[in-house]
């Protein structure tokens, strides 16, 4: 499986995502709107628009990015990790910081970027508010008029499918069955948004953020039947203020 593929060639990436504003009566009143006819198509009854606001940072249209981790293996015999933060309020930054990353990673070797349920949200995501902060959108994400083997762009929960296209099976479910260590020890997704715009504790979320990453890159070599990486090899350069 992916025998084409060099795991140091491999950018592991993973988002996190909260609503735009902190509740639904701090958005812009045309938002509140356009939000109003949006959770018309996910709730369910007696449900408000408000209760479902802590629904909104999953689609790039109401929420923004706060977090953008990235990994990369490094030698072998055995593997070593090395992580990456971009993080913090100001998203056109993280996207922007990210965005050299990925030039600087494409030196020199032919990069793929992997994430878990990568093609479904995390991609479309980050070039849908590239475009929303006037940013140019990398080649590796734009795949606008690309040939199928031209797109660099792997996902860890659609290989799991092998064709089976029923079900989604989340990241801590497809480590727990592969016996790899849960990224969800502390916190979920679904607290992202409360730790952020609660409790304002943003290392903690990075912190989340880099653990799906590292597990994202462990599931991956399963895949290719190779060692994972040990604890003692794992590094993050990212630097709290």
């Amino acid at each position: 499986m992916l025998e084409n593929i060099k795991p140091e060639d491999i950018l592991f990436i993973d988002i996190e995502t909260v609503p735009a504003a902190p509740s639904f009566e701090e958005m812009k009143p045309d938002m509140q709107v356009l939000w109003e006819k949006k959770s018309q198509q996910i709730k369910v009854e007696n449900q408000d628009p408000g209760e479902l606001f802590k629904r909104a940072g999953i689609y790039a249209e109401f929420g923004r990015i706060i977090c953008i981790s990235a990994g990369i293996i490094r030698d072998r015999n055995p593997f070593g990790f090395r992580l990456k933060s971009f993080y913090g309020d100001n998203e056109k930054d993280i996207l922007a910081g990210f965005s050299t990353l990925l030039s600087k990673s494409s030196k020199g070797r032919d990069l793929t970027l992997c994430a878990h349920n990568g093609k479904e949200f995390d991609y479309p995501y980050i070039a849908r508010r590239m475009v929303i902060n006037r940013l140019p959108i990398p080649s590796i994400l734009d795949n606008a008029g690309k040939k199928p083997w031209e797109v660099k762009l792997l996902d860890s929960m659609d290989l799991w499918k092998f064709g089976d296209y029923k079900s989604y099976t989340s990241l801590a479910l497809l480590t727990s069955t592969l016996g790899i260590p849960s990224p969800k020890d502390d916190i979920d997704g679904s607290m992202v948004s409360d730790v952020y715009w609660k409790e304002r504790d943003i290392r903690r979320i990075v912190r989340y953020c880099e653990k799906d990453v590292l597990a994202v890159a462990q599931v991956i070599l399963r895949f290719m039947n190779m060692d994972t990486i040990p604890g003692d090899r794992i590094e993050s350069v990212t630097l709290f203020d």
